[in-house]
């Protein structure tokens, strides 16, 4: 069994990627690539993860794909030695493989691969897989004054979730080494602040009495010397929307022709319609918001992402064509959010997050009785509360609607797959299982934790602890990676679609796939010598996926809860 460099973290994507490229017969599999490119390699060859199939595979190559390349799929005898022997620039070791009815089908060397993340803590594993450079500017339209700041009571839900998807990809731009600001700056005395720091989010903040006036001023006369600008002489002109402006309507108004704007500059995906568009003060104040955030910008131009509902979406059109009518020349691009819908309900950010906390209270109260008391309980609380409504915001694709169960009854559980509240229990249970370990350790059950270099990770036989490695652990880099792989798409139009939902469908899904593993294998077993080298395997795993559950979290602006 060949040593795997410690150097060179082991990645999916560059294994699929030099198993096409020996499978073809090319012999630069071995340099580990830097983007994803044309994607032509990836068709020949899929990641299993169920646990079914890596019974017998980790990669299967489907019969489809080798009757492109040989006759009859018969893989000649030096393409499955060239496959069998790939090593080096992040490539999974393999250990075996045969053509079968499927396919050809390949395992990778677990006991290798084992080690090789394991072994030195796995940190390589819990961040993004490369580092990038720009300023990025969340804009968030929900929280910008019309003309007052919004309030928790006139929130709505998919308002809420705008908000909470700007924070979340903050987070994870910024791990990728984004410098990200965000948009408006809110009145630090505001209830609208205090009311989402109890969500976790911190938003920036400005003195009750500041005032961007001379910014203002500055946008305000950049538009009235426009091109863009519509003169009082021209008649019969449209508003945004379509509507026909009749002589004499709003005479004196400061006007831009936002459809000339988007078409002189050749930008894409604006709606035809917005025609032109009477200034007002609230457009000219969320404008000079915008000046004011990219201010700090370290390089010429930065991407500006207009988190919005799809209600406000025509309306982040116009205030984007404006921006570029005042001169701005920066990227912008629109995350646009599908509805959030409460079928016989109508309920306020503030209702919801009220009926969300009683129901986690209630249930908590069912589950731990008169112990539900004090600071501690109520900081739980709060978290639970809070990891249950950003699931329940963010696990759906964010261009589709998300409907919520508002009914009293049966709208949390502290108990099976429920989203935030069952991912938040599982991280709690492996530091439960820490705690118990240190405990025995104290007592003279067990000795410490040697050196990863120390153990024979062969002794990770159980088909849930590949299982686990293989499908969360090696992949969660990647998946931190695909939020910053969106902002360098060109062109594409006004829209971006950023797949914000992985982290907390991924969450879910691991922590159903650990609760299995954790009910069916006794990891902290008899204190006899000779099951230690097992047990602190099985430790340094679960150790690593402890860290991955902060990392994730970490990513949604939730604190990790020790004990439930």
């Amino acid at each position: 069994m060949e040593n795997i460099e410690e150097s060179s973290p082991l990645r999916i994507t560059p294994t699929v990627r030099a198993l096409s490229c020996a499978l073809r017969g090319k012999r630069d599999h071995v340099s580990a690539p830097t983007g994803r490119g044309d994607g032509e390699p990836e068709k020949l060859w899929f990641k299993e993860s169920s646990a079914k199939n890596l019974r017998n595979r980790d990669f299967l190559s489907p019969t489809t794909m080798l009757t492109t390349l040989y006759a009859d799929a018969q893989v000649p005898p030096a393409v499955m030695s060239r496959v069998l022997s790939l090593r080096g620039g992040g490539v999974l070791p393999m250990a075996g493989g045969e053509v079968m009815g499927e396919g050809l089908r390949v395992r990778v060397d677990r006991a290798a691969t084992f080690k090789s993340v394991l072994a030195g803590g796995a940190t390589e594993y819990l961040k993004p897989w490369g580092q990038k450079q720009g300023c990025v500017v969340l804009n968030c339209p929900a929280l910008h004054p019309k003309p007052n700041t919004p309030t928790p009571d006139t929130m709505s839900l998919g308002q809420l979730r705008t908000i909470l998807l700007a924070d979340h990809m903050g987070a994870l731009l910024r791990r990728q080494g984004f410098t990200v600001s965000y948009c408006p700056a809110l009145p630090e005395d505001s209830d609208v602040i205090h009311f989402l720091q109890t969500l976790g989010v911190e938003w920036p903040t400005a003195p009750p009495a500041w005032s961007n006036e001379e910014c203002e001023e500055k946008i305000r006369k950049a538009l009235e010397s426009s091109p863009h600008r519509e003169r009082e002489t021209e008649r019969g002109r449209r508003t945004s929307g379509g509507r026909k402006v009749e002589e004499g309507e709003n005479e004196g108004a400061l006007r831009v022709n936002l459809t000339r704007v988007f078409q002189e500059e050749g930008l894409l995906g604006y709606d035809p319609s917005l025609g032109t568009c009477t200034v007002h003060r609230d457009a000219v104040s969320h404008l000079a918001q915008l000046d004011l955030a990219t201010a700090d910008c370290t390089v010429s131009t930065a991407t500006a992402l207009h988190v919005t509902s799809c209600q406000d979406e025509f309306r982040q059109q116009q205030i984007a064509m404006l921006w570029r009518a005042s001169g701005a020349t920066h990227t912008q691009k629109h995350v646009v959010c599908g509805p959030v819908k409460t079928p016989g309900s109508h309920l306020s950010a503030a209702q919801y997050l009220q009926l969300r906390r009683g129901q986690m209270k209630e249930a908590s109260e069912m589950k731990y009785g008169d112990q539900v008391e004090g600071q501690t309980w109520d900081d739980i609380i709060r978290v639970m509360t809070s990891a249950t409504v950003r699931f329940e915001l963010l696990s759906t694709v964010h261009t589709s609607p998300v409907t919520l169960d508002m009914q009293r009854e049966g709208g949390v559980s502290t108990k099976g797959p429920r989203g935030g509240v069952f991912v938040m229990y599982n991280c709690a249970r492996m530091h439960t299982l820490f705690d118990s370990y240190e405990r025995g350790v104290e007592k003279g059950l067990y000795p410490e934790i040697p050196e990863g270099s120390q153990l024979d990770f062969s002794a990770l036989k159980e088909e849930g602890e590949w299982l686990l490695l293989f499908n969360y652990l090696i992949p969660f880099s990647e998946l931190l990676d695909q939020s910053g792989q969106a902002l360098d798409c060109e062109g594409g139009g006004a829209r971006v679609n950023i797949k914000t939902e992985q982290v907390c469908k991924f969450l879910v899904s691991l922590s159903k796939d650990f609760s299995s593993y954790y009910n069916r294998v006794h990891v902290l077993g008899e204190p006899l010598p000779h099951l230690f080298n097992q047990m602190f395997c099985r430790l340094y795993l679960l150790r690593a996926l402890r860290e991955l559950y902060h990392s994730a979290l970490e990513s949604l602006n939730l604190p990790p809860i020790r004990q439930l």
